[in-house]
């Protein structure tokens, strides 16, 4: 069943990407007394994802934050060390919150796991965008195509904002 509007997020543990480490963060610690912008991509370093949907939270970080956003976290199905390479090639570090779900466990308790072991991708995360207000989630908007980064696009949140 996938997460609705309303309902609080689950209690689970993600690894924050920091510059020295990964930090295991429950979902309580990164969301609560917080108002955020979260993000997921099926997978870093995939075109979409890399070209399309990161930059855009990158590039209008600064005016996401004035609209009073804590924090942009972006959570993928890969595990820490991916997502600090992937951090460190798209030079935005210090703008969004790289969250590695490697097992998929954050994604499957929200319902928006995607099955691409079709195509050699394993289990991985639909790709959305979703604001959440003190763990609670008060929007959320999933790509009808994972190769589509329109509705869950920095430019949809800052509308929505």
């Amino acid at each position: 069943m996938t997460i609705a509007v309303g309902d609080k997020l689950p209690d689970v543990k993600l690894k924050v990407v920091t510059p020295d480490a990964a930090v295991e963060q429950t979902t309580d610690e990164l969301f609560s007394g917080k108002k955020v912008v979260l993000f997921a991509v099926p997978g870093a370093f995939t075109p979409t994802c890399t070209m399309n949907h990161l930059p855009g939270f990158i590039e209008n970080a600064d005016a996401i934050k004035a609209k009073g956003v804590d924090d942009i976290i972006c959570v993928s199905v890969n595990d820490a060390f991916v997502m600090k390479a992937w951090a460190q090639h798209a030079g935005g570090m210090d703008k969004v919150t790289f969250a590695a779900d490697g097992s998929a466990v954050f994604t499957k308790a929200l319902g928006l796991d995607l099955d691409l072991t079709g195509g050699g991708l394993g289990i991985r995360s639909k790709r959305y965008a979703a604001i959440v207000e003190d763990g609670i989630l008060k929007s959320l908007d999933i790509e009808e195509s994972p190769g589509q980064a329109t509705v869950s696009g920095a430019a949809a949140v800052i509308e929505k904002l």
